[in-house]
């Protein structure tokens, strides 16, 4: 293998993989094997159910408890009907940045970790370094549990985990969660001069948008808790971003359908999330039905992703903040696999190069100074696994 060594020349491999989350990752993740072997590093898969995905870890150091995990994603979102100005599968130099889809979200920082873990490889560690590379992030950040509980079984348990979604290198200890259910309403068939014997799947769509409408309203109102009150906005949304329903405008509509979505602070449960949705449906779905019994909403469940929660006296964020000089309280209302970690006993903070406005837009970047910054936090990393 070609000798990778430096963390633009590992970029510009990773970005020449149209990892698209559709797609398989299995060229990517071979190429990533193939890295770390050549190495000294050995590495293990976890494969998707399909068999056409994997996920990626491994290990350098001692065989001890109290090392670091470096996680990060290998999927990208779509290119298609975005207005690219360079080839989004070819790493290009321009005014400073490097351009390519993923740059910045986020195989910048894949290949950090990457490079780091060749670094660590030679260095007299007396704390493991620990790579975790996961495939759909991109779409619910769900699949990374199976990475996650593989490791704890099969890696010394790591003390800290640094999530290297782009946040401009600075210290983030808390993210909103997600909740989200495909929602079908079910109407009944009749003119619309004959409506009340009808039941309109879209009028009833409404009433269950309106119920969510009327919780933003409720949630804006109330004083923010204190694990809420960093966030902006600061308390739990619900949103609706798409519906579709009908068949002409004087027939009352026989489906609708659309998503709605939740993004709900820490401190707040998204079970009790769920079972006020699944009330409100319920109340609807009996009025109805006392005019047909075959209508109703039907709640199929998307993604849930837990929220991140600031930690008191966290490991991670003390060494994170160690490294990077910041002592700022940030939090963001993305959601990161940074809380499937947490929720696992692991000491979680997310850290990475790049802006995060920059994530899914054509012509993506990331500076050259946001990785050489990158860079050099590894470095320092890696020192105080030395220490």
């Amino acid at each position: 293998m070609e000798n990778y060594s430096t963390s633009r020349e590992i970029l510009t491999k990773l970005i020449s993989f149209p990892s698209v989350s559709s797609d398989s990752n299995l060229p990517l993740v071979e190429w990533v094997e193939s890295y770390l072997a050549g190495h000294g590093i050995a590495s293990e898969r976890v494969m998707s159910p399909c068999g056409t995905k994997a996920h990626l870890y491994a290990q350098t150091g001692p065989e001890i408890d109290g090392g670091v995990i470096l996680s990060g994603h290998t999927d990208v979102v779509p290119v298609a009907g975005q207005a690219w100005t360079t080839d989004p599968w070819t790493l290009t130099e321009r005014d400073g940045k490097l351009y390519g889809r993923g740059a910045c979200d986020m195989k910048g920082f894949d290949a950090l970790a990457l490079l780091a873990m060749a670094r660590a490889s030679t260095r007299p560690l007396k704390r493991p370094l620990q790579l975790a590379l996961s495939f759909d992030e991109e779409v619910g950040c769900a699949a990374v549990v199976d990475l996650v509980e593989t490791m704890m079984g099969a890696l010394p348990r790591a003390r800290e985990v640094i999530v290297g979604e782009p946040t401009m290198m600075r210290v983030v200890t808390g993210h909103k969660g997600g909740l989200a259910y495909n929602v079908h309403v079910r109407g009944f068939e009749v003119h619309s001069s004959l409506l009340p014997y009808g039941v309109s799947a879209i009028m009833q769509a409404a009433k269950l948008i309106d119920w969510a409408n009327q919780r933003n309203a409720e949630n804006a109102a109330r004083t923010p808790s204190e694990l809420a009150s960093p966030f902006d906005p600061a308390y739990t949304t619900l949103h609706v971003g798409r519906i579709e329903g009908g068949t002409a405008h004087n027939i009352t509509a026989k489906d609708c359908r659309f998503l709605m979505e939740f993004r709900f602070v820490p401190g707040e449960s998204p079970q009790d999330w769920a079972r006020a949705i699944e009330a409100k449906a319920a109340e609807l779905t009996a009025e109805m039905q006392k005019i047909h019994p075959d209508t109703g909403i039907d709640l199929n469940p998307g993604f849930a992703l837990p929220a991140l929660a600031p930690e008191k006296d966290g490991a991670a964020e003390t060494l994170a903040r160690r490294l990077t000089g910041d002592n700022g309280r940030h939090v963001v209302s993305y959601g990161t696999e940074g809380s499937q970690f947490q929720t696992r006993g692991y000491s979680t903070v997310v850290c990475g190069p790049g802006d995060i406005a920059q994530a899914h837009q054509p012509d993506e970047f990331l500076s050259l100074d946001q990785l050489a910054t990158g860079e050099a936090f590894m470095d320092r990393l890696i020192d105080t696994l030395c220490a």
